[in-house]
């Protein structure tokens, strides 16, 4: 695994995630609580964009079927998902966040 510059610590939204990509893969980034998440972007049950989804306390609602994901732990918590995401360490220095991919 190897770290990117992915994102301005500004550009992320206390209410909305957003998307970055890394390569070909997909990552969503959320600001929960002042600390920086990122999950994989895309539904481990069927192909659906995460960051589009509802976004609240710290989970993430998939806007295809409803599953909802733990942002921190990647876990689900409601069906019908039953894979977690992958997540990623995130560091954020001098106002640039960087994940580990």
């Amino acid at each position: 695994m190897a770290w990117h510059k992915v994102a301005q610590r500004d550009d992320i939204p206390a209410d909305k995630p957003i998307e970055v990509r890394v390569g070909k893969r997909q990552i969503a980034l959320y600001d929960y609580e002042g600390k920086i998440y990122a999950t994989d972007n895309i539904c481990t049950h069927a192909y659906a964009c995460l960051h589009t989804g509802y976004y609240d306390d710290g989970t993430i609602e998939c806007p295809l079927h409803q599953g909802v994901f733990d942002i921190q732990t990647g876990e689900p918590l409601e069906g019908p998902v039953d894979e977690a995401l992958q997540t990623f360490e995130v560091k954020v220095e001098e106002g640039e966040v960087w994940i580990d991919v």
